[in-house]
């Protein structure tokens, strides 16, 4: 297979500058990172207005983390196909409806639709980095990808104060609403991205799509609905088995098709490998701290370490998180061309792990709080920053898309994993109230801490040479 730069694909008479393409990238990564955690303080009010049960109306998120591990791949190598910039457009405008179908839904059921249909803006990062790879200078290709890796957790990072706002002071269906930024951006893509080369004669593998997207859907469902279902109950079990029974199938098809939907190959080295491992456990850490931070804060005062905020507040403690990213995601990019990107990937990784050890041990302080934030914000976007170059950097230009958009869906599973043990944690030391004990929590953070030194020595796997 080979790049072509075919009439669908050839330059316009006047490209746009990298800066312009750049700044369309940022908001179409603002507008799914945003949407991803902006509902999570809203979900019992979401279940009030609807009047749903908890366990319906967790399918807001989990709807959406579903959708967006399965079609991330598919929407990188759909890209490779089509065109990344036209795919870009396309998937920004089903973002935008799905944010619609949300703010105008009239029952839970409508919404968790609506959910699943944003999930397919997973891809919008794959796409943004391989747009990145195929049009920018050499020299700018590291600074733009961490610059756009960051906003991953910038708008996460923003999502929740800007949540607990909209929450306390409007209608929950606004959180919806603020989907439609993802219009303005489609319409500037459509306009500002050059048409990129295409991959002459590749085929979409759908076996293959079909399988993963199995396999990854039932294991998810597996870890997210696992405090609900209870992880050694035969149906959790279930799930579980089933998924990996899918995934096993996938991978024997995947070296049996000519065009498979993942060169198994490109897995199996070292850097991607290595990189992928750190990117799930970054992810299950990183999440943990996006559900902690709030819950500790919002935790009743009489407890002896809860703060007793509102949900505002408790919202607006995450802000520092997202200025840490928001300062570090740019520093990560020159810092990476100088001392490679396994070294940033490193620091991120410690930096991640200071800021949960400083919370199993202080805590019951906003500083505290705040603190930490500011140390898992620079964390992660090290972290992010580092693992999209590095990923970049070991594959060829036509394996971008659908490689960084497997990197994308190991966070987005490790996310998944990490929201469901930190809730299995705090309500195994729940008191008779259901409130969770302080060692609930200290254990839930010494735990992501440990997580976040194990991706340390996942990162130390990836080879010199990669980064």
């Amino acid at each position: 297979m080979t790049l072509t730069p075919s009439r669908a694909s050839a330059p316009s008479a006047s490209p746009a500058s990298p800066t312009a393409i750049l700044v369309v990238l940022l908001a179409a990564g603002v507008s799914f990172a945003l949407t991803q955690t902006i509902v999570l303080p809203a979900l019992s009010v979401l279940g009030q207005e609807y009047g749903a049960s908890a366990t319906a109306t967790s399918w807001v998120v989990t709807g959406f983390l579903l959708s967006a591990s399965v079609s991330t791949p598919i929407i990188g190598k759909l890209g490779d196909v089509h065109g990344k910039g036209r795919v870009l457009t396309v998937v920004l405008a089903l973002f935008a409806l799905g944010g619609t179908v949300n703010a105008l839904a009239g029952s839970i059921e409508l919404v968790i639709a609506g959910r699943v249909l944003q999930g397919v803006a997973g891809g919008v990062f794959p796409l943004a980095f391989g747009i990145i790879r195929d049009t920018f200078p050499r020299e700018r290709v590291p600074g733009a990808i961490s610059l756009v890796s960051s906003v991953f957790g910038v708008g996460a990072g923003i999502g929740l104060p800007l949540s607990g706002v909209v929450v306390d002071a409007t209608h929950p269906s606004v959180v919806f609403w603020i989907s439609l930024v993802a219009l303005p951006a489609a319409v500037a893509a459509a306009r500002v991205v050059p048409r990129t080369p295409t991959v002459e004669g590749m085929r979409i593998d759908w076996a293959g799509a079909l399988l993963l997207s199995g396999a990854l859907a039932l294991l998810l469902l597996g870890v997210t609905q696992a405090p609900s279902l209870g992880w050694g109950s035969p149906a959790n079990v279930g799930l579980l088995v089933a998924g990996a029974a899918l995934l096993v199938a996938w991978l024997a098809v995947e070296q049996r098709v000519e065009s498979p939907l993942i060169e198994l190959a490109v897995l199996r080295r070292r850097a991607v490998l290595a990189t992928n491992l750190t990117g799930l456990l970054v992810g299950l850490a990183m999440f943990s701290g996006f559900l902690l931070i709030p819950q500790i804060a919002q935790a009743p005062a009489s407890t002896g370490y809860g703060l007793g905020a509102s949900v505002t507040v408790a919202g607006l403690l995450l802000a520092p998180s997202a200025a840490g990213q928001l300062v570090a995601g740019p520093l990560a990019g020159r810092l990476g061309v100088r001392i490679g990107f396994r070294s940033t990937l490193l620091i991120g990784t410690l930096l991640t792990a200071a800021a949960f050890g400083l919370l199993a041990v202080l805590h019951d302080a906003w500083w505290h709080l705040a603190l930490a934030g500011l140390l898992l914000g620079a964390g992660v976007a090290f972290a992010f920053a580092s693992m999209a170059n590095l990923i970049v950097a070991a594959v060829e230009q036509s394996e971008v898309g659908i490689a960084t958009g497997i990197n994308t869906v190991t966070r987005t599973v490790g996310g998944a994993f990490g929201s469901a043990l930190s809730t299995a944690v705090l309500a195994s030391t729940a008191g008779a109230g259901g409130v969770p004990s302080d060692s609930g929590y200290r254990l839930a953070f010494g735990l992501a801490a440990g997580t976040a030194l194990l991706a340390g020595c996942a990162a130390l796997r990836v080879p010199r040479t990669g980064g």
